[in-house]
């Protein structure tokens, strides 16, 4: 399926949010949930915090009027700032990040503000309690988009073979900000709801459907008559809805993509005349820092690592052949993890709970330990910092057989850490590796620097609880 960014120069919008129409009476849930979703209710909440905050630490009422300003413009701008800025990579963010990082910025920018509107009267207490406000603001209407089924954008699904797929997908899923409403199909096969969805009626009555059921987002799923859907929705687009593609709202709303129903026309979007651009010497730049620190940092640790490794018989480092950018053949370092003969069979898929791990071995994948020897293969530039992992050339066959599109992840280095990673557990089969594939893919259209720092600041929590491969 073309990508709808192509075709309509539509966006997605922060959190699906629509407008209200024209004439409409907003009262009541719906007003809520609308004023949630637009802003406005956040505004109003900073806005509150604002006064409160320099009403407890201000002596004046004009100090507190002045305060009460610069804090509600500064978070209020760096909110928004900071959510267009995330706006395809929210999903990386999460709530909490996006929470910090808007905290952060009108930090930032209303300390310089005080600094400079009213010298002598500022109070860094009070910023900061401004700050842990508006962290505390942002996260808390963030979470009530998903946890209150009432506040969730309404999405109206068109065409009925991908859209049931991802209506179960959304019933599984209880915790993201969207609620499906309704399915729109011409096929007089099903009319039969899926997952509690209803089947609204056909492309023909869209116009109708979407003035009734006034939806948020529009997800167009439909590979023929795209053309009348696409009329229908134009004329009724003074509701206020948003329209997306199928790929596009897996994207954004669970970070990966739909693996069997991807075609070639999407991965032509990357080349797309406004994706953000990531040049390979500012993601090499990237990766050379990030190893240097992480060998400075760690260094200590080879030594006592090295002791460990060797209470067990075998070699300190293991080396393996894996697949790297191109398909291109390199050998991968790590500490040990296993018995020198856990593969006299030949290769076998890694597991969770390997039983061919040595005692020290299970310590140091849960730690993430053995893979600090990576650090060397990203100053080889064999691996990014960020990336796929690498796989072995024992399963391409296989793999290139049963999942579609999956030798395009060698389109990157592969990584030490990445999205896959840390969304997915360990691969042990080509159903798992096809879920990791759809990580990927995800991260192949949206890798930025922003993307890379986010996925390196999500990793270090990882680090302990052992998450994801």
């Amino acid at each position: 399926m073309a990508s709808l960014e192509t075709e309509l120069q539509l966006e997605l919008p922060s959190a699906a949010a629509a407008r209200p129409a024209r004439g409409r009476l907003v009262v009541g849930t719906e007003g809520v949930r609308r004023a949630l979703h637009d802003g406005r209710l956040r505004g109003a909440l900073i806005f509150v915090a604002s006064l409160a905050v320099a009403a407890t630490f201000e002596q004046s009422p004009l100090q507190v009027a002045v305060a009460c300003c610069v804090f509600t413009l500064s978070w209020t701008l760096c909110t928004q700032f900071v959510e267009r800025s995330l706006r395809t990579v929210k999903v990386v963010a999460g709530r909490v990040g996006l929470a910090a990082l808007a905290a952060l910025a009108g930090l930032a920018v209303a300390g310089g503000a005080s600094f400079w509107l009213r010298p002598g009267t500022g109070n860094r207490t009070e910023v900061i309690v401004m700050a842990m406000l508006v962290f505390s603001i942002i996260l808390g209407l963030e979470a009530a988009k998903s946890r209150l089924a009432v506040l969730r954008s309404r999405i109206l699904l068109v065409g009925w073979e991908g859209t049931s797929e991802l209506v179960d997908v959304l019933a599984r899923h209880d915790r993201i900000p969207f609620a499906a409403i309704g399915i729109v199909d011409d096929n007089p096969e099903f009319t039969h709801p899926v997952a509690g969805v209803p089947v609204l009626g056909s492309v023909g009555e869209l116009q109708s459907i979407v003035r009734e059921t006034t939806p948020d987002l529009v997800v167009v799923a439909v590979d023929r008559g795209r053309p009348e859907v696409f009329a229908g929705l134009g004329n009724v687009a003074s509701l206020g809805f948003r329209v997306v593609g199928l790929p596009e709202f897996y994207e954004h709303a669970f970070g990966r993509v739909p693996v069997r129903r991807m075609t070639d026309a999407w991965f032509m979007s990357i080349l797309h005349l406004y994706q953000r651009s990531y040049s390979r010497g500012l993601k090499r730049a990237f990766d050379v820092l990030g190893a240097v620190a992480g060998l400075l940092l760690t260094a200590p640790l080879f030594p006592l690592i090295a002791i460990l490794v060797q209470q067990s018989e075998g070699p300190i480092f293991y080396r393996q052949t894996r697949l790297g950018e191109q398909g291109r053949l390199f050998t991968i370092l790590k500490f040990r993890t296993m018995h020198i003969d856990a593969e006299l069979n030949g290769a076998v898929w890694a597991q969770e709970r390997d039983p061919r791990m040595t005692s020290i071995g299970r310590l140091l994948r849960a730690t993430r330990l053995d893979e600090l020897p990576q650090l060397i293969n990203v100053l080889r530039g064999e691996m990014s910092i960020v990336g796929p992992r690498p796989e072995r050339p024992e399963f391409v066959e296989l793999l290139e057989e049963s999942i579609p599109f999956w030798s395009r992840r060698h389109l990157l280095r592969p990584g030490i850490t990445g999205w896959a990673q840390l969304r997915a557990g360990y691969a042990a089969d080509s159903l798992a590796t096809e879920e990791k594939l759809s990580y990927d893919l995800w991260y192949l259209r949206h890798q930025s620097l922003i993307v890379d720092a986010l996925i390196c600041a999500r990793t270090l929590p990882t680090l302990l609880l052992a998450v994801g491969r």
